[in-house]
Formats: structure tokens, sequence, C-alpha cells
């Protein structure tokens, strides 16, 4: 078997695996399966779509918006990611309102980090109330409310991200401390010792003989003393001093049982508050790692929004849009290796025609007497290639005509010392009056 077909066995057997814990909710089980998969082989599509799916089931819109557009990159004809991308896209205002709400996430994350917790808990909140399933809003909210001791209501964050993701790594542990806080951990140990042990025969249990004999008369009277006698006799020297020494056993015992349960509480508490100082520390470090990983997940979510856009423009031959669009990128935050290719197609294009495409829109703007949109679109040409005399001379007269002097001879100056040998630096001289 060559190298290829054995990684593309290899990448099947962790989609299958992939698929089965994703049939079962296990989320981040499948995800790291489908990561693997991509590993071994990138063009698996049906993998990559299925980590695009448990990305927004765990609301993370941005990461499903990655995957997909790589998927439809790789594999634009019959590509199920078309329809997904399609469904986020007719829902008029769905990604603003995403970017938003991550605009308050990391709002969010930032009170918790400067001790603003009670804000934190109230932005969060609106985050969870927007997208119900955005699993890292919960953990951190849950998170906040462990560390004021509200572990009820962390217990209840918790508990659904365990209905979206029921085998989450860090949301079972949180659990596993909010029960040790709640006593449903020695609740639940109870429940288990009861259900696989067996009843033994208390103290009050009585075992009755298969048969008796019945007396009456007078040796019934004599048998009636007699026992009361020796019963009394019984009680007296045998049961008293007994009962005595058991009550002393007893009461020795329980003193050695509380002084023991004292010292165990005194253990048990100083562990708890190790565990809480951890899990103080834990907290900051999530919480700082969550701001580091999310911080720019605003702007990337809409880089990714423009070059879906610019794709498809691209593809339609509509110059203006991808030009247009390109203009208002920041191609530094598309850092995915997949993505490479297309981003350096499309650069290439701006470099050789976008720019000017973006000045012939200007000179339309111009002429239609919309000032402020052609010098848009001119310091956008501009920003693509700056060495354009004609642009720059174009954008002096726009200023000089709005009687706009120090900035249109600023431009005139530009061009005169940029270009001393060209006709636009006699024009540019002339309009300078020398």
């Amino acid at each position: 078997m060559d190298y290829a077909k054995r990684c593309h066995r290899i990448a099947n057997g962790y989609y299958n695996q992939g698929l089965e814990k994703a049939k079962i909710r296990d989320l981040t089980g499948a995800a790291e399966c489908l990561k693997k998969s991509l590993h071994f082989h990138k063009y698996q599509t049906e993998a990559r779509n299925l980590l695009g799916l448990i990305y927004y089931e765990m609301g993370e819109t941005a990461e499903s918006l990655v995957q997909w557009v790589i998927s439809m990159n790789l594999q634009p004809e019959k590509n199920r990611a078309a329809v997904y991308l399609r469904e986020i896209q007719e829902k008029p205002g769905r990604l603003d309102a995403e970017s938003q709400n991550i605009k308050k996430y990391n709002q969010g994350l930032y009170h918790a980090q400067t001790g603003s917790d009670d804000l934190a808990v109230l932005l969060l909140g609106r985050v969870i109330e927007f997208n119900p399933h955005f699993v890292k809003a919960h953990l951190v909210l849950a998170l906040l409310y462990m560390s004021h001791g509200d572990y009820t209501k962390a217990g209840k964050s918790l508990q659904k991200v365990l209905q979206i993701d029921k085998l989450h790594p860090k949301a079972l542990w949180y659990m596993s401390i909010v029960k040790s806080h709640t006593g449903r951990a020695e609740v639940e140990r109870r429940k288990m010792d009861t259900a696989f042990s067996h009843r033994k025969m208390q103290d009050d249990d009585v075992i009755l003989p298969p048969t008796y004999k019945e007396t009456t008369g007078w040796l019934t009277i004599i048998n009636i003393t007699a026992g009361l006698a020796l019963g009394a006799a019984v009680i007296w020297f045998l049961v008293m001093p007994a009962m005595e020494r058991q009550l002393n056993h007893r009461h020795n015992q329980e003193m050695t049982g509380v002084l023991e349960e004292m010292n165990q509480k005194n253990l048990e508490l100083d562990a708890l508050r190790e565990q809480v100082s951890s899990m103080e520390s834990e907290r900051d470090t999530a919480v700082s790692n969550l701001q580091t990983m999310q911080e720019n997940e605003e702007g990337v979510v809409r880089q990714y929004q423009r070059l879906v856009q610019i794709v498809k423009a691209y593809g339609a031959e509509d110059k203006k849009t991808v030009a247009n669009v390109y203009a208002d990128m920041d191609i530094s935050l598309i850092t995915d290796p997949d993505m490479v290719a297309v981003v350096a197609e499309i650069t290439s294009f701006m470099g050789e025609e976008g720019y000017q495409v973006l000045a012939d829109m200007g000179n339309e703007a111009r002429d239609g007497q919309k000032l402020d949109e052609a010098l848009d679109y001119y310091q956008k040409s501009l920003g693509i290639k700056g060495d354009n005399p004609q642009v720059i001379y174009d954008m002096a007269l726009i200023y000089q005509g709005r009687d706009e002097r120090d900035k249109a001879n600023e431009l005139f100056g530009q061009v005169i010392m940029d270009y001393p040998n060209t006709e636009l630096a006699n024009l540019a001289k002339a309009a300078r009056g020398y």
C-alpha cells in the first residue's frame, strides 16, 4: 500500500470515529478526531464540513465559516458547505449580530479580568441569551459563579454545556468541583453504594421459632414469678454493669468519632481552600487565554465574510466589487494556510488591475459630483498602489475646487517632487501658480 492510500485510509478511520462521537454529542472528542482526519488528508471535505457544523453547534460561528470557506475553495462543485454558507448569508443581519455578540463576549472577558464581575455576568448573560449554544461563554460564566460561591448557578451553566457537549473535559472538571460543594457528589456515592449492596440484619429484627409450647394454670404463675426473679437478678448483676460498660464504650466511641470527624473536616477544609485557590488561579489563566484567543475574533469573522464576498464576485468577474471590498480588508487576519493561494491570487489581481478599477470608480464619482465618494475611491487606489501620480493629481484638483488649499498644495507638491519630469508635474506647477 503506497503512502497516499495509507493516509486516506487513516483519514477515513478518524472521520468515522468523529462521526460516531458526534452522534452521541461528544463534540470535543469528535472535533479532535476530525482534525486528525484533516491532518492526514486535507481534501476530506466531509470531515471539514462536519467540523464546521460542530463549531457552529458550540457557538463558534467564525471557526465554522473558516472550515466551510476552505471546503468550498477545495471543492467548488457539489459541496454541502455551499448550503451552510447560503443559509447564514440569507438571514438578514445574522453575521452583523454575531459580530456584535462577539464584541459583548470580549467586553465580558475584559470586565472579568479587571474584577468587574457583575458587569461580566450581565454581558455574558446577554451573549448566552442571543446564542444559547456558546459553550465558551457558559464556561466563563460558570467560573464567575464559582468564584463567588454560587455553585447552584454555576451547576446550571455547566449543565447546559454538558447538554451541548456531553463529555466536554473542562465542564466535567468544573462540575465535579460544583458537586463537591453542593453535596451532590456524596448523594451520588451513597446511591451507588446502596445499589450494589445487600441489606444486613438489623438489631430489632426478630426470628420467630417454628414452634412453641403453651402452658396454663399454676405452672404458668410459677414460671412467671421465677422468670421475674431471674430477670431482676440478671438485670441487677449482669445487665446493668454490662449496659454501663456499653454506654461508656459507646460514649468513648462517639467522642472518638466526633474528634476524627472534626479532624477530617479540617483536613477537607484545608484541601478545599487549596482547591479554591487553584481554581481561582485556573480561572484567571482560562479567562486570560480565552481573551487572547477571542480578542480578534470579531475582526476575523468580518474578514472571512469579505473574503466570501470577494470569491463570489471574482468568480462572476465583478471587478468593481472585488476591488472595493478588498480595499477594506485586513488580509493579515486571514492566516489559514489553505486560504493563502486564494488571497495571493486576489492580491495579484489588485496589484495588476484592481488599483486602476478603483481609480476609474473615483473618476465616475467625480464626474457625478460625488466628491467625497471620489476621494474615498482615490485613497483606496493609492492604498493598493501608491505610485500613481494621476490619482494624486486628481485628488489635488478636487481639494482645490473645494478651496482646501493646504491639502491641494500638499498633493500638487508631491507630484512635483516625486515626478519632476512629467506633464503632470508641469500641470501641478501651473495649478500652484509657479
